[in-house]
């Protein structure tokens, strides 16, 4: 038995619709399947949690143990990837004080904020970040690991920090490579 669903287990999933050369993990939690779209060529691996409304283009891998919560929405387009132990929130509670905090809470009583979060082509998140809800990571922007985005990131720059900075330029090499 493969570690991935087969073709007949994932066309009992429930996603809203996904490409060819689908691999997610058994071990991967979906939850609110029919918002997700996936693309040709998706590997999803263990521990992962995908939930709310989710498109992820083609040509995509998402590492062990990434949680994306996208009730606000998460595109992540072509050629995009999420290193292990990252995680993107379109969504955040208010931590402010003058709110209860959780989903466990009555709606009149919590304050959530957010937005889509949008990875544009050939960009990637390295491991342990975390990416916060209404900003977009511009085409070919990689974020170094252990880091913070708070704020969208221009085209093509590596980035790393708390909170993430730009820190160099990054060639365009790899779209090249596309079609070969």
């Amino acid at each position: 038995m493969s570690s991935f669903y087969s073709q007949e287990e994932l066309s009992h999933v429930g996603l809203k619709s996904y490409g060819h050369n689908v691999l997610i993990s058994r071990k991967c939690s979906i939850y609110g399947a029919a918002g997700i779209t996936l693309g040709d060529n998706v590997r999803i691996d263990d521990f992962c949690i995908l939930s709310g409304n989710i498109t992820i283009g083609s040509n995509v891998h998402i590492s062990a143990y990434v949680a994306l919560y996208g009730s606000m929405g998460i595109t992540l387009e072509d050629y995009t990837g999420i290193s292990p132990r990252s995680t993107i929130f379109s969504a955040m509670d208010d931590f402010g004080g003058d709110y209860l905090i959780g989903p466990v809470h009555d709606s009149s009583k919590i304050h959530v904020t957010g937005g889509r979060v949008l990875l544009r082509r050939f960009s990637q998140i390295g491991a342990q970040c975390v990416v916060f809800p209404n900003l977009t990571i511009e085409e070919g922007s990689v974020v170094g690991a252990c880091s913070l985005v708070n704020k969208s990131l221009d085209p093509w720059g590596i980035y790393y920090g708390t909170p993430a900075v730009r820190h160099r330029d990054r060639s365009q090499g790899e779209k090249s490579l596309i079609g070969r």
